[in-house]
């Protein structure tokens, strides 16, 4: 019968134990059999329970260590598939003002014409876009035609990696919550035009005014987001 209880449930009592145990960031849980035991499921329901926790930041494992209470520490070594799946939308925003600036400047150095059009269309589109979806799928194609028009396979590589963090849902909500509160059709505009100026930027090959003119569209999002 403990076999078949559902993964919702095993989730429940978990928040219920970590809550009735008064457990704090970085306490240590008990292993997956000792919990199965404990709430009454199969190992693999309350690993799939578990791993739902995870995803949401509530607690992170370390393989040989355990599972710990809360994030984890930001000097801890992880698989780099863990830190997508738990990073969160402040993580996002910081990685990518440390990387994306500089991935702009590299663009200035090496961009083609079929880059440099394809980056001003992509900028027209994601200034004229309808809906947050939209804006999103132009967006996120413009910040990649930014790193391949950097034409290195590793910097690249780098950024699809860090990019990939986006198609999370945390992230997801988050953004929709911007665009909503920002009004879209002037956070669509303001947005077009700083992309514009980063294409410029691109354009007239000069990577300081490429990796300032990134910046600045990375800075007006994260503002929009601490006042979302």
């Amino acid at each position: 019968m403990s076999g078949r209880m559902g993964v919702a449930e095993a989730e429940r009592r978990l928040r219920a134990y970590v809550e009735d145990e008064g457990l704090g960031p970085q306490d240590r849980i008990p292993p997956e059999r000792t919990l199965a035991t404990m709430i009454g499921c199969s190992r693999e329901t309350v690993r799939r329970a578990l791993r739902t926790l995870e995803n949401e930041g509530l607690i992170w494992s370390h393989q040989g260590k355990g599972t710990f209470i809360g994030p984890a520490p930001a000097r801890i070594d992880r698989p780099v598939q863990r830190v997508i799946a738990t990073a969160s939308t402040a993580n996002l925003i910081e990685a990518r003002r440390v990387y994306e600036p500089a991935l702009a400047a590299a663009a200035a150095q090496s961009a083609t014409a079929d880059d440099i059009r394809t980056l001003r269309d992509l900028a027209r589109s994601t200034g004229a876009a309808q809906d947050w979806r939209e804006y999103e799928h132009y967006d996120d194609a413009f910040h990649k035609a930014v790193a391949r028009a950097s034409a290195n396979p590793l910097l690249i590589a780098i950024f699809l990696t860090l990019a990939s963090v986006r198609d999370r849902a945390p992230w997801q909500r988050k953004h929709d919550a911007l665009f909503r509160k920002a009004g879209k059709h002037d956070y669509t505009a303001e947005q077009g035009e700083l992309h514009s100026a980063i294409v410029d930027a691109i354009e007239a090959r000069d990577g300081e005014a490429a990796r300032r003119m990134m910046l600045n569209h990375l800075d007006s999002i994260r503002g929009l987001l601490e006042r979302t």
